[in-house]
């Protein structure tokens, strides 16, 4: 895809400034299509919704077009399968208590320590309210991979729930989810994944996948600050739900409080829009492929997502590359050229003699833009033991980035470094 990269970066109005983005996995660039259905919703149909005039008429056709977009994104089965809220972890704290109201006190809870808190916390506090036990997974901190052994261990004790992440913000490693949830179901667990790091590298099919929840942020897929949620229609059809008595008692209108945030729903729609431009423009050799199981909007998606995911591995090796040519660096996750298949292009790092904040400070004198921290993956600084000592570097690219910013980057990071 990289010689196409002039007409997908000229949809991207920020990329036409001097700055180079690579603080991805905390926040994408916003696509034009978004920007566009924004403007449109707060101009054209800016009504609350369920009104009898054109307005709010025209509003909740967006609505729902965006559900059914979404729902060919994710391979759902049914619109009323998506649900929209303000982000990943406000949806998850809502989620959390609908889902802890089912437990019983002693019922116990998974969590990984490769996850985003976002992914910990309001399981942690849903235990904490509910009388429930948390039975943490580690990850090895030399492969940076999941326990699976240890995984398993905790599934002997028949948790109700298994909260895992897609990807790691962090750590970048790629989780084998299909083989998580049928572990975690033949166990007679429910499974509730975090893809907000995932969603923007490779297709995501969740009925393939057959797990029960999966919710991501649509600000990490170049579109608003977002967040969406893929359920079973079933279970969310049981769950109880927080909400207002007036309010509808069938998803997805149960879980969607209040009113909603209209125009970013019609943001994540201009996403899907451009998706399926891109699926159609750009994923031509997928075509033949994937149309033996997709077809319409959810197979241009699928084109798209493909398309990207092959681009992944030209970045994901450039990085590794650049990085590993700079003196004095600690990679964390996996490092193996053969293993990068594994991995999202997103990677943390120390560099010794220098703090990560330093390293981000001096790339951001020079336009080049990263994140230095935790980023809320609590548990990985914890076990590198960089926690309360600046965490780590992070650099991150997507399908816009090209080979000539990573290898300005690189050259810049190099200069920091020699000081």
């Amino acid at each position: 895809m990289s010689q196409d990269l002039s007409i997908v970066r000229s949809r991207f109005p920020a990329l036409s400034r001097p700055e180079v983005f690579l603080d991805n996995p905390g926040g994408t660039q916003m696509v034009n299509a978004s920007l566009e259905r924004i403007q449109r919703m707060m101009v054209e149909t800016n009504a609350n919704h369920g009104g009898v005039f054109a307005t709010s008429q025209r509003s909740d056709e967006t609505v729902y077009e965006a559900r059914k977009a979404v729902k060919d994104f994710f391979n759902a089965a049914r619109p009323e399968e998506i649900i929209f809220g303000a982000n990943m972890t406000t949806i998850t704290y809502h989620i959390s208590r609908s889902l802890a109201r089912t437990f019983k006190p002693g019922d116990s809870i998974v969590v990984t320590r490769m996850d985003h808190d976002g992914n910990i916390s309001p399981w942690l506090q849903a235990a904490e309210d509910r009388g429930l036990r948390i039975l943490w997974v580690d990850f090895d901190t030399e492969t940076g991979m999941l326990n699976l052994a240890n995984l398993q261990k905790a599934l002997d004790e028949k948790p109700r729930l298994v909260a895992v992440g897609y990807a790691s913000n962090s750590l970048g490693t790629i989780n084998p989810i299909q083989k998580i949830v049928e572990m975690a179901h033949a166990a007679g667990s429910l499974v509730y994944v975090d893809a907000v790091q995932y969603a923007p590298h490779a297709p995501i099919d969740v009925q393939a996948l057959d797990c029960d929840f999966l919710v991501c942020s649509s600000y990490k897929f170049y579109g608003p600050h977002a967040g969406v949620l893929y359920g079973k229609y079933d279970l969310l059809d049981a769950l109880p739900a927080y909400k207002v008595r007036p309010c509808p008692n069938e998803p997805p209108d149960k879980f969607e409080t209040g009113t909603g945030n209209f125009e970013a729903i019609g943001g994540v729609l201009g996403v899907m829009e451009y998706f399926e431009w891109l699926g159609r423009t750009l994923g031509e050799e997928y075509y033949d492929e994937l149309s033996k199981n997709y077809s319409g909007q959810a197979l241009a998606l699928k084109q798209a997502m493909y398309t990207l995911h092959d681009y992944d591995m030209t970045l994901n090796r450039a990085l590794l590359k650049e990085l590993k040519d700079v003196p004095g660096i600690s990679i964390i996750g996996i490092t193996d050229e053969k293993e990068l298949h594994q991995r999202v292009p997103t990677f943390s790092f120390t560099v010794k003699g220098k703090t990560p904040l330093e390293i981000a400070t001096g790339l951001a004198k020079e336009k080049i833009y990263i994140w230095n921290g935790n980023f809320y993956a609590l548990e990985i600084a914890k076990r590198y033991g960089t926690e309360g000592k600046g965490g780590f570097a992070r650099v991150g690219a997507v399908h816009y980035n090209t080979l000539s910013e990573i290898e300005r980057f690189s050259q810049v990071l190099k200069r920091i470094v020699a000081g």
